[in-house]
């Protein structure tokens, strides 16, 4: 029998904002992720559109991700960042001129960190409404997550918990992409039976639990993890696989522990002069440029 192969990316950031800061460290968080994340992801969306690719990705935009890149303030602070990281790329790449190792990785970053900057203005800084309309025309499906990402099996012995933490997070998706979501991201995957009264009332279809929570099901699924199966309620129960997991996570058996993985820790921030570095900062001291 044939078999499908269902990719599903969880995009997700606690929520950070600090306006009475004109820097605040943990926002990087946020401007990191776009640089790195949304906006490629993006690009590489658009690309299949223009070049008819029929592929489809479900991923998860949490509320506090979709809020805070509906942020007129965090918005206009990224793309201040952005510039920051091609002034830094521009210097990069006249510091490294005569060295034939590191110039063509300099004019890489200001290559990339340029086009992220084209691709974001293309969108008017709104990457949840390019996200949206990319949903719109079948391309991917966007799916929810609790409102505040809390670990709602915790929450078991406060059901109003639980449905305040599900229904926001649909009534939140709502408001970003004018339908309700068919599916949710549990999160960290964890599932407790008290979520579905909820998860029913909300009108979900489908959600995601960690495979030891599908396995330990009663009875027993037959496909394990590689077949969803349906709650007394009709939702439908998709387990995380656990052999893809590690290929993402684990750094003795997935590509982060390949020697040609870039190394995330590895940052101009703590290899070059201070003060040639200082304007780059979220605060000060050292801490990641992204370069």
């Amino acid at each position: 029998m044939p078999g499908y192969l269902s990719l599903v990316l969880h995009a997700h950031l606690p929520f950070v904002r600090h306006p009475e800061h004109e820097h605040f460290l943990e926002e990087s968080w946020l401007y990191e992720a776009i640089t790195e994340t949304y906006l490629p992801l993006l690009r590489m969306f658009q690309t299949w559109e223009r070049d008819n690719v029929q592929a489809r990705i479900a991923m998860t935009m949490s509320p506090t991700l979709c809020a805070m890149l509906l942020d007129p303030l965090l918005c206009s602070r990224y793309e201040r960042h952005l510039d920051a990281l091609i002034e830094l790329a521009e210097k990069e790449t006249h510091r490294t001129h005569l060295d034939r190792a590191l110039n063509p990785l300099a004019e890489m970053y200001l290559r990339e960190f340029t086009e992220m900057r084209d691709l974001w203005r293309s969108e008017e800084g709104n990457l949840v409404r390019a996200f949206g309309r990319l949903q719109d025309a079948g391309r991917i499906e966007i799916i929810t997550c609790a409102a505040t990402h809390a670990l709602l099996p915790l929450l078991a012995s406060q059901p109003q918990s639980i449905r305040a933490q599900i229904l926001a997070g649909r009534d939140h998706y709502r408001s970003c992409f004018g339908r309700d979501p068919r599916g949710i991201w549990l999160p960290e995957c964890a599932y407790e039976p008290a979520l579905e009264p909820a998860l029913h009332e909300a009108n979900v279809r489908w959600f995601i639990t960690e495979a030891h929570g599908l396995l330990h099901g009663k009875p027993r699924p037959q496909y394990g993890v590689f077949a969803p199966i349906l709650t007394e309620s009709g939702i439908a129960v998709f387990g995380r696989d656990l052999d893809s997991a590690r290929q993402v996570w684990s750094r003795h058996e997935g590509y982060p522990g390949d020697p040609r993985y870039r190394d995330f820790y590895k940052d101009v921030a703590f290899e070059l002069d201070y003060e040639y570095l200082k304007p780059y900062f979220p605060a000060p001291q050292r801490t990641f440029t992204g370069t």
